[in-house]
């Protein structure tokens, strides 16, 4: 993946500020009868594991319960975002909803990531760590919510609106949520996992939008990231997707240049020329019938 490490000065053609780190609160604790996944407490990251995340019926019902719950974080999450609000409140009422119903948020330590969830502002692309910044009237916000509840994650995310969003914003995020829901229509067993980026990239390019490409979706389930990569730009990539099995789509479009830049913090990720980024994501799992969305309230 290559990601260049520099900070962009200012948003091009925009009056919109830049985009800058914050302060950054301390890590929260998380009470010692949460079970933790194995990262937790290391700083390294586990990267992606081999093979796929196919369930029995018991796996499924803890899928359906780790997905459920996620979803109900992130409505509760959106429900905060108003100008004013911080991220790390944001990530206060994260950690504390997670905990509170015995899980775990995944985030946490996940390659010495410092907080509970990821909230992604404006031109960042992804992986936004919550800091001490007001988010203020006009911005979007991605939230990306993951639990870890019985040994099983639940992924989901979001792109909110804070206060009067300007139309060109608005399509954007009306848009790439288009994409995630018409591309878990098309998905099914034995269906071909290139499918996925020809049915976003086709549906983006209608709208004049990009589509990150060094940011992918996962296999999901008893490991936070495992295989297989999903892609979500045109791709010749092998593989079906399996009945039983789990994984996220995470679509990130953009309005401008699809390049990212990395903070020094090494987590955030912007766009090149400071233009807006939206994202969503759901956990799926594929079913007889189709696909079934877990990540639903």
């Amino acid at each position: 993946m290559e990601v260049m490490s520099r900070n962009i000065e200012e948003v091009p053609n925009s009056k919109r500020k830049c985009l800058r780190p914050g302060k950054v609160s301390p890590r929260r604790p998380v009470p010692d009868h949460i079970l933790q996944p194995p990262y937790a407490n290391s700083q390294k990251s586990p990267g992606i594991s081999g093979g796929p995340e196919v369930h029995d019926e018991l796996g499924i019902e803890k899928m359906r319960a780790s997905g459920r719950l996620a979803a109900q974080v992130l409505q509760h999450a959106g429900t905060l975002v108003k100008p004013g609000i911080t991220t790390d409140e944001i990530d206060q009422a994260v950690h504390n909803i997670i905990i509170d119903n015995g899980a775990y948020p995944s985030p946490l330590g996940y390659g010495g990531f410092p907080k509970s969830v990821c909230t992604s502002v404006n031109e960042c692309i992804c992986h936004g760590i919550p800091d001490s910044r007001e988010l203020e009237d006009g911005d979007i916000v991605n939230i990306d919510v993951t639990v870890y509840l019985n040994g099983y994650h639940g992924d989901t995310s979001a792109t909110f609106f804070v206060g009067d969003v300007a139309e060109e914003a608005r399509k954007l995020v009306q848009v790439t949520k288009e994409c995630l829901d018409k591309a878990i229509s098309i998905c099914a067993p034995g269906v071909e996992f290139n499918k996925i980026g020809k049915t976003i990239h086709n549906l983006a390019d209608e709208h004049c939008y990009g589509v990150v490409e060094q940011f992918v979706g996962h296999g999901v389930g008893r490991v936070f990231h495992s295989d297989p990569v999903i892609l979500h730009y045109r791709n010749n990539g092998r593989g079906r997707m399996l009945l039983n099995q789990t994984f996220t789509i995470e679509p990130m479009l953009t309005i401008g240049s699809i390049n990212p830049i990395m903070w020094d913090d090494n987590w955030t990720v912007v766009t090149e020329d400071g233009s807006l980024s939206a994202q969503f994501e759901h956990t799926i799992l594929i079913t007889e019938n189709g696909a079934e969305t877990l990540t639903q309230c």
